[in-house]
């Protein structure tokens, strides 16, 4: 038989502390508590962006939030958009209208084939010349970029 008992009548906590024999007492507590009182540095030091707040954020009026499409993504999923009827054909020509979609901007990576006329709201240079060399057009609508200036 242990002496320890004996060794410790009378004294409360028989020397584990305040806490010691509650669950994980002695240590603060159990994984993550604590972060923002008594663990606190222990997280600066690892983490230190882990408190307060951090940049900036815009004003969700501010966010453009039109996607993008490449021409090459095009001349892949033209069955489809001529399925859909996002597409028309009008002759050996094929016209897409991206402005009703939620595509804003026309890239140019990948290789287009088909003389296609997009209408879009706005298109790289690159993606112009490609749409171009493969014997379509490519319609850019100013209608929501316009900048308005003030002349005085």
């Amino acid at each position: 038989m242990s002496k320890k008992p004996d060794k410790h009548r009378g004294s409360r906590t028989y020397g584990r502390g305040k806490k010691g024999g509650r669950g994980a007492g002695l240590r603060g507590g159990r994984g993550n508590a604590g972060l923002n009182k008594h663990n606190q540095l222990k997280v600066k030091i690892d983490n230190p962006r882990y408190f307060g707040r951090i940049g900036f954020k815009r004003h969700p009026s501010l966010h453009d939030n039109k996607g993008t499409i490449n021409v090459g993504n095009i001349q892949s999923d033209l069955p489809k958009y001529l399925e859909s009827g996002m597409a028309k054909k009008e002759g050996k020509n094929i016209v897409i209208d991206l402005t009703e979609t939620d595509y804003g901007k026309l890239l140019g990576s990948g290789v287009i084939k088909t003389p296609v006329t997009i209408k879009v709201a706005e298109a790289t240079q690159k993606a112009k010349d490609k749409v171009e060399a493969a014997g379509g057009k490519v319609e850019v609508s100013d209608d929501e970029f316009q900048e308005t200036t003030d002349e005085e």
